[in-house]
């Protein structure tokens, strides 16, 4: 039987990004409109933030120390000591209609990240209001080179790797598709798109996911109030519900690597009943029987 607690009732206006870091044995994640990095030991205490300059879709912890972020702009390096920021590669310029949103790095130290449109809204359903679906998946390797790998997103999310490294999952939450890729980890190339699962016609939306031990992958339901647990083939295994409706982002970590660690988003939306209890907090899932596989930190 597992149990579901909430760990730092931070309030996050769109919590996202949750990794969890074995070295330091904590929980990193981002406040990403409130232009913020959260940290906190595995069982929720010794809290910290650090401040960004602008909205942050994604992070990933560096080899050489510090963060790699994935900001509005472009991908840039973070220095929590100082909190100073030094662009690397930016693809959206001034006027730009996306930013970056979720990213994670691949077990050979590359960050991928993909865009989503600022004015996206998954209850919007007036087609004059959506963005154009000519939005990118972008990788950041270690000599801090950027490399576009995919186009036709409007809002990607759900980028996580097989455990034999050879399959790469990237979602739209628009198109509410998960896609899978053949991977080589030897070159960061994706080939052989294909379709590994679709939420259309739910009232919920694919948003973050990551990939245990036994090559399941679980995917949060933003909108839907629930964690999927998905089998290889892309049927569904598991299904768990969630105090808050807005379910972001999930990761395993843990001493153990058992512990699903989830963000949630804390500002009100259209549609949306008034504030929940715990909305925009990290919550914990233990009692799951699954184990995660560890995050890698970028070699850049």
């Amino acid at each position: 039987m597992h149990t579901i607690r909430l760990l730092v009732d931070c309030r996050n206006d769109l919590g996202e990004g949750p990794i969890w870091d074995a070295r330091e044995q904590r929980v990193y994640w981002v406040d990403s409109t409130s232009a913020e990095v959260w940290s906190c030991r595995a069982d929720g205490s010794d809290v910290r933030t650090w401040y960004v300059p602008t909205f942050v879709g994604s992070m990933a912890l560096r080899e050489r120390g510090g963060a790699v972020l994935a900001l509005a702009s472009g991908f840039a390096l973070y220095d929590f000591d100082t909190q100073e920021v030094t662009p690397v590669a930016g693809p959206f310029g001034p006027g730009s209609e996306y930013r970056f949103n979720d990213g994670k790095v691949d077990r050979a130290g590359r960050f991928f990240a993909g865009s989503m449109g600022y004015d996206f809204d998954p209850l919007d359903v007036t087609i004059a209001r959506r963005p154009a679906r000519d939005g990118s998946l972008y990788r950041l390797d270690p000599d801090l080179t950027m490399h576009e790998i995919d186009t036709g997103f409007v809002c990607a999310n759900a980028p996580c790797w097989s455990p034999d490294d050879r399959t790469f999952y990237c979602g739209d939450s628009e198109h509410n598709v998960i896609w899978a890729y053949d991977y080589d980890i030897a070159t960061g190339a994706v080939s052989n798109k294909r379709e590994f699962l679709s939420d259309r016609g739910f009232s919920r939306a694919v948003d973050g996911a990551t990939v245990d031990s036994e090559g399941f992958l679980w995917n949060a339901k933003v909108l839907g109030g629930r964690i999927v647990r998905h089998a290889p083939d892309g049927s569904i295994d598991r299904t768990i519900e969630v105090p808050v409706r807005n379910v972001t982002s999930i990761t395993f970590g843990g001493p153990d690597l058992d512990v699903l660690y989830f963000t949630s988003m804390g500002r009100p939306m259209r549609g949306i009943p008034p504030r929940q209890a715990g909305a925009g907090g990290l919550f914990a899932i233990r009692g799951l029987g699954v184990t995660g596989i560890p995050e890698p930190r970028f070699a850049g």
